[in-house]
């Protein structure tokens, strides 16, 4: 029986538009990725360089560019957050008969977009939802890794088969089946969260 829930942010509760950030890098000339680049992305994305660093990494390689316009690219992946997803997580928090848990793969500069854009009221509220709200940035791990997922495990004395971990990329839930996690590797624009019950129904 499933007592704890692990939930993704993005495409789960804030909609992303994921070829956006390229489509943006391509009006400033930025159309592929070096092998350095993409370590510079991984880097960042588990808070190993600061977004001073990480602007100015990719500033230096494309000096034409502005660091804003760079920024607004980084940032252009991220869209709405649909009300109806935050009621479902208010009332699941609310009824208090599971474990919550954020796990994302974020950087700085995305959750500050959030804050900004949300508001920190709104932001606030969302997070008290869950007991832990694990960005990868700040624990200085990432998905699909399989550490990331032994450390909430660890972290919270989860066991994996009362576990359930939803997420977007199937990478990433391939890796959390791997210890024995149940997992739901959703299908944004097909299935949506607030119908976890509906599809997950037999583990609950």
């Amino acid at each position: 029986m499933i007592k704890n829930i692990i939930f993704d942010y993005g495409d789960i509760f804030i909609n992303l538009d994921k070829p956006a950030t390229q489509r943006e890098l391509d009006k400033l000339g930025i159309d592929d990725f070096t092998t350095e680049m993409m370590e510079k992305n991984q880097a960042y994305e588990k808070g190993l360089i600061s977004t001073e660093e990480f602007v100015n990494f990719y500033h230096a390689q494309f000096p034409e560019t502005t660091k804003k316009d760079l920024i607004d690219a980084w940032n252009a992946i991220l869209k709405d957050f649909p009300k109806h997803r935050m009621e479902f997580i208010q009332k699941l928090a609310k009824d208090n008969n599971y474990r919550l848990f954020i796990l994302s793969n974020t950087n700085d500069l995305h959750i500050s977009w959030i804050q900004e854009d949300w508001g920190m009221e709104l932001y606030n509220e969302f997070k008290n939802c869950f007991e832990q709200f694990y960005l990868s940035h700040e624990i200085h791990f990432r998905k699909p890794n399989v550490d990331i997922y032994e450390f909430v495990l660890n972290e919270n004395n989860l066991k994996p088969e009362e576990t359930i971990f939803i997420d977007d990329t199937k990478e990433n839930t391939d890796a959390a089946a791997t210890l024995g996690i149940h997992v739901w590797n959703l299908i944004p624009g097909k299935e949506d969260i607030v119908d976890i019950f509906t599809h997950k129904q037999s583990l609950f």
